[in-house]
């Protein structure tokens, strides 16, 4: 078999969700070891936050988002979808840049600035390319919200590693995600509950429309006013929780496939809740609190669920979680008790609980790894083509 035919290249969600699985296991490993001095720190003029922070987001975080937006769009507007040698060429810059990110102390500036933006600015392009040409096909009218997402992450990774400009490339960044899983969840919860539980959930066009709106505003939470940036936070914050009890959690709870997804929902309520504590008390303890209840509340309880329910689905699986499956998932809520509430509790084990927690991510998407790399390489057992 030829390399582009290989099932691995069928669709995009096969090779940036094996990505993705390796990343999380071995990113937070390898924070945890640098942090701990344990072993050298990258060869780069970066400090050791900016780049954390932008492997965990651009290389982790795009795997993740990279294999769902090549997945979902070509479904959203019913075509083929890229595969063989552009996917190829994807995963070839995606690895080029976590190379680059390592020694960029070591490399000429431009060939570091071609490595570091060679993966997002292609993929971007292509999904770009793809929602414009066929917009009278797309089953979604607001995909508008990506025409303008997609371009402001290479603004926010630009601002991310700049020294002076870091912490607004970082604000930008997780804002933008946060607006990505505003609209998976969105888009995804009301099927889940009505295939799990046969009821359907609130889909207020307004009320969907107005919390999009003020995500996106958010997204430039580090340029705005402090007092009105906390105040569109706080608004946020109040129109989801609203939002999550139209959703009937205590159905959703029943089931920890689904119920994770609504706690990640409230980790989102929980991080603005902080950020606009952040603005208007100024509390020490904020800013890093506010970006880890999002990575590990938000992205580390909804990504490992999102993964084996994709890769079952669209392997042509029946979407079961089973004990295995369900394992993961509560690996990562145990990830996030010992990285955000025992640091809070026992301060003194800073070290100890960074290091444990990493060691969660490390089973979490170990186990995904183990079980779901395989079905990414193999065909569809339902005869279908991808």
């Amino acid at each position: 078999m030829k390399l582009p035919a290989h099932p691995l290249w069928l669709v995009g969600f096969r090779p940036f969700f094996a990505l993705a699985a390796l990343s999380g296991l071995s990113l937070p490993v390898l924070w945890a070891l640098i942090f701990s001095h344990t072993i050298p720190a990258p060869a780069t003029s970066f400090s050791m936050t900016q780049w954390h922070a932008h492997e965990m987001f651009f290389g982790f975080g795009w795997a993740v988002l990279g294999g769902f937006l090549l997945t979902s769009t070509k479904n959203w507007v019913k075509i083929r979808g890229y595969h063989g040698y552009p996917l190829i060429f994807l995963v070839a810059a995606w690895l080029l840049e976590r190379l680059g990110m390592w020694f960029e102390g070591a490399l000429p500036p431009l060939l570091f600035r071609v490595s570091n933006n060679l993966f997002l600015g292609s993929i971007v392009a292509m999904l770009l390319w793809t929602l414009i040409k066929n917009r009278k096909e797309d089953a979604y009218r607001d995909n508008y919200f990506f025409l303008l997402m997609l371009p402001a992450f290479l603004i926010a990774k630009s601002l991310m590693l700049s020294h002076d400009y870091f912490q607004i490339g970082w604000s930008m960044t997780l804002g933008l995600f946060r607006m990505a899983f505003l609209v998976m969840l969105e888009r995804t919860l009301a099927q889940f509950m009505k295939s799990a539980f046969q009821v359907s959930i609130l889909g207020n066009p307004a009320l969907n429309k107005t919390i999009k709106i003020l995500g996106l505003l958010l997204v430039l939470e580090s340029l705005l006013p402090p007092q009105l940036s906390g105040g569109i936070a706080l608004l946020l914050a109040l129109l989801l929780t609203g939002r999550f009890f139209l959703w009937k959690p205590q159905l959703a709870m029943q089931r920890l496939d689904i119920g994770i997804m609504y706690l990640g929902q409230l980790a989102i309520i929980a991080q603005l809740l902080i950020e606009f504590l952040r603005h208007i008390a100024h509390p020490e303890w904020a800013a890093s609190v506010s970006v880890h209840v999002f990575t590990f509340g938000v992205m580390g309880l909804i990504i490992p669920g999102m993964l084996v329910r994709i890769t079952k689905g669209h392997t042509g699986r029946k979407v079961v979680f089973d004990t295995l499956d369900l394992l993961p998932l509560r690996v990562m809520i145990l990830a996030f008790v010992l990285r955000i509430v025992a640091p809070l509790a026992y301060p003194a084990g800073y070290t100890l609980w960074i290091d444990l927690a990493a060691a969660c991510w490390f089973v979490c998407f170990a186990l995904i790894a183990w079980r779901y790399i395989p079905f990414l390489m193999q065909p569809r057992i339902d005869g279908k083509e991808h």
